[in-house]
């Protein structure tokens, strides 16, 4: 006991490093989704996010979105527990046939102006899942997707960055490719 105590004094403490410069421009860019969203709907921007089958990494860095370092509340972002207060699905994971049905009845029960967003390489195709039996394949196999985020899994930063291209690009009543 006393040798841990001892070591436990000398020891730095474990600690994360300090934020990068380039991490100021995280506010910079919450913000302008902030604005661009109160501008297109009037108000902040809801998400409704959907496990359609994944294996939580691509929630890991979605719900670092609501954390103290990111804090998306600040900017009028916020994530909602029900689809019929949501603007944005964030659907993760490759569509399985458990979860086929659940994710038809959330986007039918999203009111419209509605958009959908495939998180994470098997959201887009079915990833390492593809072909499985128990998979139906990528999200735009069971709802029509807005847009699709790359990676495995994609850092909160592209996430931010993608919510912005989207709001932006359908502002000018496009679909993002």
């Amino acid at each position: 006991m006393r040798k841990l105590l001892f070591e436990s004094l000398i020891r730095a403490p474990l600690t994360e490093a300090p934020p990068d410069p380039e991490l100021a421009d995280l506010a910079a860019l919450a913000a302008t989704l902030g604005d661009v969203a109160r501008r297109r709907l009037g108000r902040s921007l809801s998400i409704r996010e959907i496990d359609a089958g994944s294996c939580n990494g691509c929630e890991l860095e979605i719900h670092a979105l609501g954390n103290a370092f990111y804090d998306l509340e600040r900017f009028g972002l916020r994530f909602v527990a029900s689809p019929r207060h949501a603007d944005v699905l964030l659907v993760t994971g490759p569509v399985t046939r458990n979860m086929r049905e659940a994710l038809e009845r959330t986007y039918n029960a999203t009111p419209a102006p509605k958009w959908v967003v495939s998180v994470g390489d098997c959201a887009t195709d079915g990833g390492c899942f593809a072909g499985s039996y128990a998979v139906v394949g990528g999200v735009s196999a069971v709802v029509p997707v807005d847009l699709h985020i790359a990676g495995c899994p994609p850092s909160p930063e592209t996430l931010l960055k993608a919510l912005v291209a989207l709001i932006e690009h359908v502002s000018q009543g496009a679909r993002v490719p």
